[in-house]
């Protein structure tokens, strides 16, 4: 049986980090801030591109709240600013479909247009989303370099696939490596989720590493929750930006080791 890799990053409010895996370079940001601009992936459906993806491509899925694509905007943006194109897709889970053409629809326009080897990054119900599209990748035709879940809700049916995610993955076979990112002061989703799904994967022999960090659920995405609104909002304080540098170190690195 394999072990799973586990890191605890210790970030703190000046951005470094002082316990984290050695291997995992603070990559600096190229040339000028990223550009932004929307486009549409499907009709009526909005997507941010940050930077050029036209060789590294990271395609990210934010959590339940509906259209929130804004929400991750600060990760987007780290992770272009280090050299990354970045795509922010919209996709409602309150739609009859629990959002599945949104999100296979934003993978197959990312894939056409780009043609780049992609890094799927997935927050929240966008994480187990992420997660369920990695695992039934054959069945979807869907071609995917690396995993990336931002506090998974693995407990619930995932929307790409419509079921709970499985226990037994061995008739799926390998697919592409994940690596599970979970803060240990999350109080929506605890970090036993993240935890028991890659102990799943582990016994299944799926590659996976599980990344433990001293953050809540919203700023490991680069979000904030806004209790007057009941929504999450981008981040905007400098805690939260340390955490998201952690993240989109860690996040630069995985496409960094693609080459390209």
């Amino acid at each position: 049986m394999s072990a799973i890799r586990t890191q605890f990053c210790d970030v703190s409010s000046n951005g470094m980090r002082d316990a984290c895996d050695a291997t995992v370079n603070k990559i600096p940001a190229v040339g000028n801030p990223p550009t932004m601009e929307t486009v549409e992936f499907a009709r009526g459906r909005g997507a941010d591109v940050y930077g050029d993806p036209s060789q590294r491509t990271v395609l990210m899925w934010h959590g339940a709240q509906p259209d929130a694509r804004s929400t991750m905007g600060p990760l987007a943006e780290r992770v272009a600013e280090r050299g990354a194109g970045v795509i922010v897709s919209d996709w409602n889970s309150h739609a009859d479909d629990r959002g599945r053409s949104d999100l296979l629809g934003s993978l197959r326009f990312v894939g056409a247009r780009w043609a780049t080897p992609i890094v799927l990054v997935g927050w929240s119900l966008g994480g187990a989303a992420a997660a369920g599209a990695t695992i039934h990748a054959k069945k979807f035709d869907l071609e995917l370099s690396h995993t990336v879940c931002l506090a998974g809700a693995f407990m619930v049916a995932d929307s790409v696939s419509g079921q709970t995610l499985p226990t037994d993955l061995a008739e799926f076979g390998e697919g592409a490596p994940f690596t599970l990112v979970h803060g240990i002061d999350d109080d929506v989703i605890p970090v036993d989720v993240s935890r028991n799904f890659a102990a799943t994967l582990r016994d299944s022999r799926w590659p996976v590493e599980l990344v433990e960090l001293p953050t809540d659920h919203a700023a490991i995405a680069g979000a904030a929750y806004d209790p007057a609104s009941d929504r999450y909002l981008p981040a905007t304080d400098p805690q939260a930006f340390a955490t998201v540098d952690a993240v989109a170190d860690r996040i630069a690195n995985i496409v960094a080791a693609m080459g390209g």
